[in-house]
């Protein structure tokens, strides 16, 4: 999920959020959301969609199979 790192990193800068809002939005640590940004681990399927939720994108955008 190399497409994922890439564009959890843009959604949340784009956001404005810091890696610990984030977390806290989700209901996370901000170490999980370092992770995410540089490939080491992958969120579950339950929390891919709260990210989907929190940036109104699909999860398939966030997995990089569409680019809407």
């Amino acid at each position: 999920m190399k497409m994922f790192c890439i564009r959890v990193k843009e959604l949340r800068k784009e956001n404005g959020y810091t890696q610990k809002v984030m977390a806290e939005k989700l209901g996370t640590t901000n170490s999980a959301i370092c992770d995410w940004e540089k490939g080491r681990s992958e969120p579950d399927l339950e929390m891919l969609k709260k990210i989907a939720e929190l940036f109104s994108v699909s999860t398939d955008y966030l997995v990089g199979i569409s680019d809407i």
